[in-house]
Parts: C-alpha cells; sequence; structure tokens
C-alpha cells in the first residue's frame, strides 16, 4: 500500500521491518516476479530475474527509508533483516515428505499400467538402453574391439520363470541400489545428463525410472544377476516388491559386462512362457529396436538318410526317408528396420512396400507414400501409407474404431495406436502411418497421450503431407480416378469436418454431374466448363443420377446449357450446401426458391410480372386447397415443359435428406414427424403449361373437381421432384378416376357413360360415379 501511494511518507521503524521482511521473503522465493516490477522485469532472463527485482526493491525501499542509496540502506535495514529472519526462522520448521513404500509401489505396480503386457516393453526397453550405453562407451574405448549387443529372451516352461539377458554396461551394487532400490531415479537419465545437455550421441529410452517395476505385474519374484565391467557377479533380488536383497551370485558367470534378469511368474502369467505369445508381444512393441532380440526356440529340422527297412533292387539307389531332428537356437524376432530413420532418399520403393506389409499386416500394395521428418521446435519423423483398396473394416463401417491409422513410437519403441486425441482427424482414416518423436507428451506409464501444442503441431503436419500426397496423385489421371472411387467421401468428411484445409480439399473432391458421364469431376475442372454468363455452380441431390437429372426444376438450367453437379448421397450433399462459395461463384442447389438463373431480358420480365399478377387468384385458391402441405404457391420462372414442381425454401431440407433422417431417426426410436411438419415445400406453377391454364380456367369457372385438379398438380410436382406422396392412396384415386374418364369433375355432364373420339368415331365407356374426364393436356 505504500508502494502504490503517489507521494509515500518516510516509513516508520515497524513498516521497515515489515518491508524488509517481505525482500527476505521475496529473495527465498524467487523468480515469481512482483505484479510491480513486471514491465522492469520482462527483459531479464530466469536466472537474472532476482537480481532485477531485489535491486528494484532496493530503490524502493531507499526512497521509502530516507537513504541516498542502496548501499546505505542496506547497511541500516541490514539488523532489521537479521530480526526478521530470526522471527521466521523461530517460528517455521522445514519437513520433508514422507510415504509409505510399499503403498508407492502397490499404486506404481497395479495403477500406473492399464495393460500387463506392457511388462515386455519395459524390460527390452531397458535392456535395449544398457546395450546403448556400452555401445557409446566402446566408441571413446580405443582398447575394445567393435560392440555387438544383443538381447536374448528364454522361456522356461517347468520352472515357469522367463529370463532376459543383455550384454550391455551391467551394474555396480551401488547403481543397484540407486538404480533398483529407490523409486523413480532413472539411471538413463543420469548417464544422459553425465554426457551433457547438448550431446546427442545416445538415443536411451528410458526416463521416469519406474518401467523395471512393471516386472511386478506378472511375477511374485524377480531376480536380477549384474556385472559391470570391472566389478564383481551380483544378485538382487525381491519378492512381492516389498524389499530387496543384494549378494554375491555364483551361478552361471557372464563374459564382459551384462544383466540377466529372471521373473518367476504368477500362476495366472504363464502364457507368457508360450512361443507364440512372446514372439506377437515382441513384434508388436519391440521390433525395431536397434539390437537383436533373441528367443531360444525349439527347431525341428528333416535329415534324408537311408532306409534300413527298404528293399534295394538292383542297379538302383537305396531307398531314403526323413528323419526329424529337433535342436534349440537362438532366433532373431526382430527382423524389420526402422525406415523412417533412414533419410528417404536411400529407401527404395520395393522397402517400403516391405515395411507396409510388415507393420501393418497388409496384403495390398499401398498406391502412394510420404516419408518426412520435422526438426526444430517439435522434432518427429513419420511416414504415411495409401493403401490401393478400401480396408475390410471400413467398407463394413465407415469410421470403425476398430481400425488405428497411426502407430506411436517413441525412439523406435512401440507406444500404442489407441489415444483419445487421435493424431489424425477421422476423415484421413484410411492412411496407415506411424510417427516416432522424443517431443510426445505421454504418461509415466507411456500409455496415454496427453493433450499439448506439440500434439496440434505434429497433426496439422501429417494433414498437411497427406493432402501433398493426394495432389501428387491428382496428376495422375488414372491413378485419381481409382482414388475417388475408395475414398472420395473421406475427403468430402473432410470438407464438412476440417475448415482449416476446406480449401485445399475442395479442389480434390470429386462428385457426379449431368455432364461427367460415369466419371466424376472436381470443381476446378467443372468451373473450367461454364458456360459465358453462368454466375454459379449448380447442383441438387437425388436418390439417382438419372432421378436429379430429370428433375423439373432443372429445365431451366438445361436450356441455357448449365452444367449440374448431382448429389446422389448424403455427405455429397452435405460437402456442397457448406461450400457457399468456390473461387468468385456461389454454389447454389438448383431445388431452392429463388434461384438465379442468370439474367432476364427485359420481355422475359414483363411477362414474368404479367403471369404473377393473371394466376394471382389461381395460386390463392391451390394454396387454400393444399393448406399446410405447401408453404407458398408461387409462378415459376424456371420451368419449361413440366406444369408444376416442388421447390424447397432457402433454409429446406431436400427429400433426399428428409428421408435420410426419417430413417436415422427410425434406427434409433425417434420420431421425426414433428420437425418435419415445419418444412413444407414451395409449389411452382408453369403458367404456359396447358394443365396449368386448364386448372386456372376451372377455378376462374368455379368449376366442379378443381381441388383435385389442384391436388393432382401438387402430387405430380412431388413425384416428378423426388419426394414422398403425403397420401398415395388418395393420389392413385385421382389417377384411376382421369383413366376412367369421369367427366363430372371437369363440369361437362353427369352422364353414366363418357364419349372418347378414338378418331374415326365414338364409343361409349362406362365410367364411375364423379370420376373426371381426362382433359386433352394430359397426354402432353
Amino acid at each position: 500500500s505504500m508502494l502504490q501511494s503517489p507521494k509515500p511518507s518516510r516509513a516508520s521503524p515497524r513498516e521497515m521491518v515489515l518491508v524488509t521482511a517481505a525482500l527476505s521473503l521475496l529473495g527465498a522465493f524467487m523468480p515469481r516476479p512482483h505484479p510491480i516490477h513486471v514491465q522492469q522485469s520482462r527483459s531479464a532472463s530466469a536466472t537474472e530475474m532476482p537480481r532485477v527485482i531485489a535491486s528494484s526493491l532496493s530503490l524502493q525501499f531507499c526512497r521509502l527509508s530516507g537513504t541516498s542509496s542502496p548501499a546505505e540502506w542496506s547497511s541500516r535495514a541490514r539488523p532489521m533483516t537479521a530480526m526478521a529472519d530470526a522471527v521466521v526462522d523461530a517460528d517455521a520448521e522445514i519437513f520433508q515428505f514422507e510415504a509409505e513404500v510399499s503403498k508407492v509401489m502397490d499404486i506404481i505396480i497395479n495403477s500406473l499400467y492399464s495393460d500387463k503386457d506392457i511388462f515386455l516393453r519395459e524390460l527390452i526397453s531397458n535392456a535395449s538402453d544398457a546395450c546403448d550405453k556400452k555401445r557409446f562407451l566402446s566408441l571413446t574405448d580405443e582398447s575394445t574391439s567393435a560392440y555387438e549387443g544383443r538381447i536374448r529372451v528364454l522361456a522356461d516352461k517347468e520352472a515357469n520363470t522367463l529370463t532376459i539377458e543383455d550384454n550391455g554396461v551391467g551394474m555396480s551394487r551401488t547403481e543397484l541400489q540407486n538404480n533398483l532400490g529407490r523409486i523413480a531415479q532413472s539411471g538413463t537419465k543420469k548417464f544422459t545428463e553425465a554426457l551433457g545437455a547438448s550431446n546427442d550421441a545416445t538415443n536411451l529410452i528410458g526416463q521416469f525410472g519406474v518401467g523395471f517395476y512393471s516386472a511386478f505385474l506378472v511375477a511374485s519374484k524377480v531376480t536380477v544377476v549384474s556385472k559391470s565391467a570391472d566389478g564383481p557377479q551380483l544378485r538382487w533380488e525381491s519378492s512381492e516388491a516389498n524389499s530387496y536383497t543384494i549378494s554375491p551370485d555364483t551361478s552361471e558367470a557372464m563374459e564382459g559386462s551384462g544383466t540377466r534378469l529372471i521373473l518367476s511368474l504368477k500362476e495366472e502369467a504363464d502364457k507368457y512362457v508360450q512361443d507364440f505369445t512372446l514372439r506377437d508381444m515382441l513384434k508388436r512393441y519391440s521390433e525395431f529396436i536397434s539390437f537383436p532380440i533373441q528367443v531360444w526356440t525349439e527347431k525341428t529340422e528333416y535329415d534324408t538318410v537311408p532306409d534300413p527297412d527298404a528293399e534295394v533292387n538292383e542297379g538302383e539307389e537305396p531307398p531314403t526317408k526323413s528323419v526329424p531332428r529337433t535342436s534349440n537356437v537362438w532366433e532373431t524376432v526382430n527382423v524389420a528396420k526402422p525406415l523412417w530413420m533412414r533419410p528417404p532418399k536411400e529407401v527404395s520403393e520395393e522397402e517400403y512396400e516391405e515395411f507396409y506389409k510388415t507393420t501393418f499386416r497388409a496384403y495390398d500394395k499401398p498406391d502412394a507414400y510420404v516419408h518426412f521428418s520435422l526438426e526444430g521446435q517439435v522434432e518427429f519423423r513419420a511416414m504415411l501409407f495409401l493403401p490401393s483398396t478400401v480396408p475390410w473394416e471400413l467398407s463394413q463401417d465407415m469410421f470403425n474404431d476398430k481400425v488405428k491409422p497411426v502407430k506411436l513410437f517413441v525412439k523406435r519403441v512401440f507406444i500404442s495406436d489407441s489415444f483419445e486425441e487421435q493424431l489424425l482427424p477421422r476423415w484421413l482414416s484410411f492412411l496407415k502411418g506411424m510417427v516416432d518423436s522424443e517431443d510426445l507428451p505421454l504418461n509415466v506409464s507411456r500409455e496415454l497421450l496427453q493433450k499439448s501444442k506439440v500434439l496440434s503441431i505434429i497433426s496439422k503436419r501429417l494433414v498437411r503431407k497427406s493432402i501433398d500426397m493426394f495432389n501428387d496423385i491428382a496428376k495422375d489421371a488414372e491413378k485419381f480416378d481409382k482414388f475417388a472411387r475408395n475414398f472420395g467421401r473421406y475427403i468430402k468428411v473432410g470438407v464438412i469436418e476440417d475448415k482449416d484445409n476446406k480449401d485445399a480439399l475442395l479442389k480434390l473432391a470429386t462428385f457426379t454431374s449431368t455432364e461427367s458421364g460415369d466419371a466424376g469431376t472436381t470443381l476446378p475442372q467443372y468451373q473450367e466448363r461454364m458456360k459465358d454468363g453462368q454466375k454459379a455452380i449448380y447442383y441438387i441431390s437425388g436418390a439417382s443420377k438419372a432421378a436429379a437429372a430429370s428433375s423439373p426444376v432443372l429445365e431451366g438450367l438445361r436450356k441455357k446449357g448449365y452444367e449440374v453437379l448431382v448429389a446422389v448421397d448424403q455427405i455429397d450433399e452435405i460437402a456442397l450446401q457448406g461450400i457457399g462459395k468456390f473461387g468468385d461463384y456461389d454454389v447454389v442447389d438448383a431445388a431452392k426458391e429463388n434461384v438465379d438463373a442468370g439474367e432476364m431480358s427485359e420481355e422475359e420480365k414483363e411477362k414474368s410480372e404479367a403471369a404473377k399478377k393473371t394466376f394471382e387468384q389461381t395460386c390463392t385458391f391451390i394454396k387454400d386447397t393444399l393448406g399446410d402441405s405447401v408453404d407458398k404457391v408461387e409462378v415459376s420462372s424456371r420451368l419449361t415443359s413440366s406444369p408444376s414442381a416442388l421447390v424447397q425454401p432457402q433454409w429446406g431440407m431436400s427429400p433426399q435428406m428428409q428421408r435420410f433422417m426419417k430413417a436415422q431417426a427410425a434406427s434409433s426410436g425417434g420420431d421425426m414427424t414433428g420437425m418435419m411438419s415445419g418444412m413444407s415445400a414451395n409449389l411452382e406453377l408453369n403458367p404456359t403449361h396447358a394443365a396449368v391454364l386448364k386448372v386456372k380456367g376451372m377455378i376462374e369457372d368455379s368449376a366442379a373437381g378443381a381441388e383435385d385438379y389442384a391436388r393432382l398438380l401438387y402430387e405430380v410436382a412431388a413425384v416428378s421432384s423426388g419426394y414422398e406422396v403425403q397420401d398415395p392412396a388418395g393420389f392413385a384415386k385421382r389417377v384411376v378416376k382421369l383413366m376412367a374418364g369421369d367427366d363430372e369433375i371437369s363440369g361437362e355432364g353427369t352422364s353414366d357413360t363418357a364419349t372418347v373420339d378414338s378418331g374415326e368415331g365414338a364409343s361409349e365407356t362406362p365410367t364411375s360415379e364423379n370420376a373426371p374426364i381426362v382433359p386433352e393436356v394430359i397426354e402432353e
């Protein structure tokens, strides 16, 4: 409050004690700056921050105490500082956090990891780190020969034990105590720090210091036999992770240095001694470890030997037989190489293909791939592959949750392919790929990927590289046609969901059109074919291309020769609706009201205005007759040969989308009736069509049957425009009456027969009561 005063007065001795104590506390809790000095300290580094703030405070205290310099104030304030410190020290005690070791171990073992299989990944990674350390040390030791590291895994079914052995650096007694006996102390991390922060000669995996304890997930007892280069062979042993012992080891001696880890498996963990299970786990998690992983396996070979029991004919070679011979050998399981660690120029197409098939268990050949790395703020390497066919799981469900497009590696060790925050958006779920990065924010168990800016950077780069790969494919018409058939729907989903890359994806999205034949067309291709004077890109939805192309609402556009995109899929329609504008052209639904089909001549405008006035009574009568079935009835300027058509209001829903929404609601047990009731279409009439003129005359003459004809105009428009007829029974009845030739509706008599002129004479046809006579215009 004194510092905030515009003209602070001289500080009293009591206030000096308070501010001096405050300075003492500030010195103890640096470097968080005081708000007053934020501006002064913005340019200071973290190490300079305490000095900057202390200097600034000293000047303020000089001003308050009336001293001439910080030195004078410091000499006067020193006794008070000591007094304040004495007060603080007298009342405060410092305590260290304590923990119940057995409880912490229980949390680490049983709560940190969600999958017991993780233990093998962690232990193999530890063995790889030990080999990497020895490899690095051997590079600086001229007296040693070239080091060849290896990791061996031995399963003993009879003893129910699993042994993992490496010929790495090994551990001394002190290192066994520190690395295994002290929780969360990473020997690998200490080794890396000892090399220096700028040294990148190693690529070690460990960092948290808890991976070793994952062994207790499956083992009731863990024995570690280790030997450092110049030390004795020691045995570290612990049961149930309660306590441990260290003693000299008298078992089989290790050559040089190394570590042998023996897991006495629990009864329920006996599957880990099965050869198939071990191989599957090693290939899944540690396929790309830089040192060979060898499994002690039984191998059966067949020798060809003479058959002593067979008869030998004179002049013929003695018969032979195959005799099985069983032997145990060390077999290397991680034969695949981490191609992403090599420069792309050094990798052949055959190697990419083999990597794709091996890593993703695929049988097809990838149509395209991209291999890249990013260095700078975030460092990672990645490879993406485009399958040549739609994966079977995606053919059943477009966004199948079981399909995991990206595998995540950290320093060549597989971490997971299933995260809450996906590295690729779902519209790219058809790709296969991998990412190897040391900067990803993993939790301690390395199973969960946390949200961070790093993840966003990697995801954006993956998407960008994917689009670049698609653009390269688009340069080859044949390849792009195949790509569009297989994965075109996913690109349209990207148009809908990925606003950042919408413009780039619009150039790749393909749609059926009235002029494209069997092949689709992209928007840039459509734009090249646009007619002079065309102001917009038009589209229409329909159950099929033929049905949509024959819609009466396109008659005006067809007359001008305009091409129209056809949305035969719900995704097509949603994507086109969300485009808004492509280049300089609006993307317009041709089945909506007030569609601008180009400029009208003055004569056409005058005819349109005259027709609206002439048909005002007709439109009103038909609207009253149809009620809520239509939103409004008006004269059309787009119809040329059809009598009527249904169009949607500006925010209406197409008939195709209405059916889709109803089906979705039905599958989920909902009801769309209430929602659809407010989505009535507009009825447009062709003022030059004979059928419309006939109805107009009947309405003006108040003829009987005018209402039925009005309903028929609506129902014919619904059928031809792709809508469902709301009253199919009534529609059928009215059509049958027309076919039967009942003349009462037309007002020409009520006789029991109707005369139908066949050309050379007249014949009488019996008619049902109240059936209308078919007007001449129906033939058209």
